[in-house]
Formats: C-alpha cells, structure tokens, sequence
C-alpha cells in the first residue's frame, strides 16, 4: 500500500461525487484537514472510519486502500525449475513407458497437436526446452500463479525467454 497512492485515490474520489474536503470532512465526523493530509499522503485514514469513507464516496476499502489498482490474489507459487521439472517429467515418460506407449504418444501428440508444435525437440535442445519452460511458466502466470522475478532473472539461460516471461509478470502485476 502506498500512501500517495492512496491519497490520491481518496482525491479522485472526492472530486467525482463533487465533494470539497470540508464537506467529505463533515460526512465523516472529522475536519478538512484530515482529510487534506489523507490526500496530500501524510497520514492515512484510521481504519474506524474506512467503511464510512467508502460508503461515502461509494466504493470499496480495498479499492481506496491499493490506490485503485486491483488487489492481485496470486494462488500459489511456482519457479523455473518446477516448470523445468514439467518438462523434463514428459521426457522421463517416454523413458519409462517407451516412446510408442499409447499414454505416451497421447501426452505427446495432444501437445503438439494444441500448440502447433514438437515438444520433443525440446529433450534435445536447450533453447527449445527453455521455451516451453517459458511457455509453462506463462501459462501458470495466467492460470493466477506467482513466480519471483529473481527467479526468472537466474532462472533463464536464453535471455530472450527469460524477457519474454518477466514481461508477463509485469502484466500480472508481479513486481
């Protein structure tokens, strides 16, 4: 949460449903200057009168609170050598079940089939492998999962991936 973000937000507000500080000042039970410092981002408000201001300026807390940017709720996290373990599990499969076993064959195929592609290439080369693990990683990114942008920055030798997928974690607000 930041604060100049969060006075900022109370502001907008504010001026959308035509208030001066004074008169959202008087709604709440507290002076203008409260409500000035609160938009100047010097202080924040106390959290017993938070449901009153977002009622007031007919919004959400949350919504004040992140500044108006969506409160992101990631479902888990996940690193580059899990997704690299995906990967090399589909390899390992064709090792244990052979390379003609139907599971095999229908894990394989369906994949190439959706994606228009050779997964297998990706047991023989590294940078084809590392774009599926990039491609797994992505995936999972927008599927709600969290991955640590340290991770992605050691985690890639080829840094075109590697730029591929921290710019999917800008776009799913991972900072």
């Amino acid at each position: 949460m930041d604060i100049n973000s969060v006075g900022n937000q109370i502001s907008m507000l504010r001026k959308q449903k035509g208030l001066t500080q004074n008169e959202l000042g008087e709604r709440l039970g507290i002076s203008f200057q409260a409500v000035s410092k609160w938009e100047r981002g010097e202080t924040l408000p106390d959290t017993a009168i938070l449901l009153d201001l977002a009622e007031v300026l007919e919004t959400t807390v949350d919504y004040i609170l992140t500044g108006g940017c969506k409160a992101l709720n990631y479902k888990g996290k996940i690193t580059v050598a899990q997704m690299a373990d995906g990967i090399n599990a589909l390899k390992r499969m064709g090792e244990l079940l052979g390379k003609d076993n139907i599971l095999y064959r229908h894990a394989i195929d369906g994949i190439n089939v959706k994606m228009n592609t050779n997964i297998e290439d990706a047991f023989t080369d590294d940078r084809v492998f590392e774009c599926f693990v990039a491609e797994a990683i992505i995936q999972n990114l927008i599927a709600g999962q969290y991955i640590d942008l340290t991770d992605v920055k050691n985690g890639f030798r080829h840094e075109h991936f590697r730029n591929i997928v921290l710019s999917y974690c800008e776009k799913y607000g991972i900072k």
